[in-house]
């Protein structure tokens, strides 16, 4: 089976097939094309951005069709959501690919973060710094789960309740802001030293009414809340904490993030600067202009529930193949937007 999320700022292919323990990757693809680019001035998807997203699902569809996947399903997010063109663009991914996309509301991306992390909200163990676990036996297992998924034009937050019976989970509040990576970026692009600070009480600002209706903080001083964070920010944050010289998912993937920790990572990107962050391994040229608005979403969320973090390598690619596998998404060929992919066969794959 295969799935493909095309985000604000990237576009993502997984192919997978069956195993014991859920799904074993067999193929993935994954490039930056910042197709949200100008969205916030503009209100539209840019030309140079669509290009550059048609080139890599060019690319998508040549390796789909070296492995013809039993079940598909690619999904848009908030920029197609938030364009005037998005829809329009959409109609002309399928005429020059034939790949069919769907633009998905921001609960169904919130609720695609948190399958993809079900398995860290449930887990009884935690990977700590040197590769120490640290395990949550002998405290009550949390009975909610909080999810921070930071993109490039939106970011979800879901409140989740956690049955470690049945090892079921509900969402049962969620926010999708239409701020990310990008718009937030763009939106604060003067680079003046006192922007950051704006920018997280900007967001600090959206995020209250969500608070106010759940009281999470309240239950999270209580102890009964998994944190789990999932997004390029965080995993960037976990990347500096464990000082790895190339960036590892196996290091990241789990590892447990402490809120001292997460804000000393974040003062040690300030000191490294933007010419440091692109020199960075776990970072480099085409991320080091979005990870300080990240980071700004990131203390934001801290600043109202601030806990240590469960770190997720784990994207809507991960939840779309997970609802497939277990027969609760689309699965099946044809009409599930795999119509007769086709991709550019002079063309090797990045």
């Amino acid at each position: 089976m295969a799935a493909i999320d095309l985000g604000t700022n990237n576009c993502r292919l997984m192919i997978a097939a069956r195993a014991n323990s859920g799904f074993r990757v067999v193929d993935s693809y994954s490039r930056i094309v910042r197709l949200g680019e100008g969205l916030q001035k503009t209100g539209e998807l840019g030309e140079d951005a669509m290009a550059r997203t048609l080139d890599a699902l060019h690319t998508c569809a040549v390796r789909l069709g070296r492995r013809p996947p039993s079940g598909f399903r690619a999904v848009a997010t908030e920029a197609c959501r938030r364009a005037r063109n998005g829809r329009e663009f959409i109609r002309r991914i399928h005429d020059e690919t034939g790949l069919r996309f769907e633009i998905i509301s921001g609960r169904e991306e919130a609720e695609l973060a948190v399958e993809s992390c079900s398995g860290l909200l449930f887990s009884s163990f935690y990977r700590g710094a040197a590769g120490t676990i640290k395990s949550a036996s002998g405290q009550p297992a949390p009975t909610r789960g909080l999810l921070l998924d930071i993109g490039g034009g939106s970011t979800e937050i879901a409140w989740v309740r956690l049955d470690h019976g049945r090892r079921t989970h509900d969402v049962i509040g969620y926010i999708s802001l239409p701020i990310g990576v990008i718009t937030l970026s763009e939106q604060f692009s003067s680079h003046r030293p006192d922007d950051y600070r704006v920018m997280v009480q900007h967001v600090h600002h959206q995020l209250k009414a969500f608070e106010t209706t759940h009281r999470i903080n309240r239950e999270i001083l209580g102890g009964g809340v998994r944190v789990v964070g999932t997004s390029g920010t965080v995993t960037t944050l976990a990347s500096l904490d464990l000082d790895l010289p190339r960036y590892s998912r196996c290091a990241i993937d789990g590892y447990h993030l402490g809120v001292m920790n997460a804000h000393k990572a974040i003062a040690r990107l300030h000191r490294m600067g933007v010419q440091g962050m692109h020199a960075h391994p776990c970072i480099g040229s085409e991320r080091a202009s979005y990870v300080l608005p990240g980071c700004a979403i990131f203390e934001a969320f801290l600043s109202h529930w601030s806990s240590d973090i469960v770190v997720a390598d784990r994207g809507l690619r991960d939840g779309l193949l997970t609802r497939m596998m277990s027969g609760n998404g689309l699965a099946g060929g044809r009409r599930n937007g795999l119509s007769g992919a086709r991709g550019r066969q002079h063309r090797m794959p990045g």
